[in-house]
């Protein structure tokens, strides 16, 4: 029963931190050290990234009706519309896709397993990416204090627009930037409004994070690793509490930007990234 309590916890952890710029990474590390579940480590990898399914479905039942090309209830412009939208993700998909698949797991790995003062690279790495993109956001939005934006609506953002924004994506492969950060960053950074630009990185989270959800089961189940009852519960209390939690998380992230700025979050990272060198530090 208590592995049931810790796998609805990291599902609320997911479904909170996964649409926020404070980066899931970060609060998952320090989670499993608090709490770890009772797994074993190859399936904690899969447990880790296959939560993110139930997020992931959340953004899929928000916005069904405007990601949905075949809709009755649109008219012919409006499904052209959507059309190019879902073109404009694509593109925006092809440089994690590219980058992703040749650097993700090498990385990983050296992150992981090279140990640095009595932790590991990867704690210092996530914990400086925390920082770091903490005063960027702050600076990005001090800079963009009272101009207006460009580009207001998600549908407006054009192809190249939608490309840099997936460049700005690759930086999540660094433990610690937050995807969701990297992207809405970028399209602050490109003129195009906060809540323009969360929008769009929720729609391109669906291909990312599906693709690299079915990349991880895929190499488990090739590897013939055997999953507990534990285990299976576990994964399936996640994700479903991840999805809950993220239908909540959503509505009200694009509520808030619609009012105020990123400037919170980045002060938020600051002291999380802090947290997290002096706790793995020390402890």
């Amino acid at each position: 029963m208590w592995e049931f309590w810790k796998a609805v916890f990291f599902g609320i952890v997911e479904g909170v931190t996964e649409w926020l710029p404070v980066s899931s990474t970060g609060h998952i590390i320090l989670l499993n050290d608090f709490m770890p579940l009772n797994i074993s480590p190859a399936f904690y990898e899969l447990f880790e990234i296959v939560i993110q399914l139930g997020a992931i479905l959340a953004v899929i039942v928000l916005f069904f009706h405007k990601l949905n090309p075949f809709s009755p209830k649109k008219d012919d412009l409006q499904r052209k519309e959507t059309w190019h939208l879902w073109g404009k993700v694509v593109a925006a998909v092809l440089p994690s896709a590219v980058i992703g698949i040749l650097l993700d797991d090498p990385l990983d790995a050296f992150l992981q397993n090279t140990p640095v003062s009595g932790t590991t690279l990867n704690v210092i790495v996530v914990a400086s990416a925390l920082i770091f993109y903490g005063i960027a956001f702050i600076l990005v939005e001090k800079r963009n204090a009272g101009r207006s934006f460009a580009i207001t609506d998600v549908h407006n953002i054009d192809y190249k627009t939608a490309l840099l924004i997936g460049a700005f994506q690759c930086l999540s492969l660094i433990p610690g930037t937050s995807r969701s950060g990297a992207t809405i960053l970028g399209a602050i950074f490109l003129g195009v409004s906060r809540s323009a630009g969360a929008e769009f990185s929720f729609f391109l989270a669906i291909p990312t994070m599906l693709g690299a959800s079915a990349l991880k089961l895929l190499g488990f189940l090739l590897e013939g690793v055997q999953a507990t009852s534990t285990e299976l519960t576990a994964l399936i209390t996640g994700c479903l509490v991840s999805f809950l939690v993220s239908l909540v998380v959503v509505k009200a992230l694009m509520e808030y930007v619609r009012r105020h700025s990123f400037a919170v979050f980045g002060v938020y990272r600051i002291i999380l990234g802090a947290v997290v060198l002096l706790y793995f530090t020390i402890f």
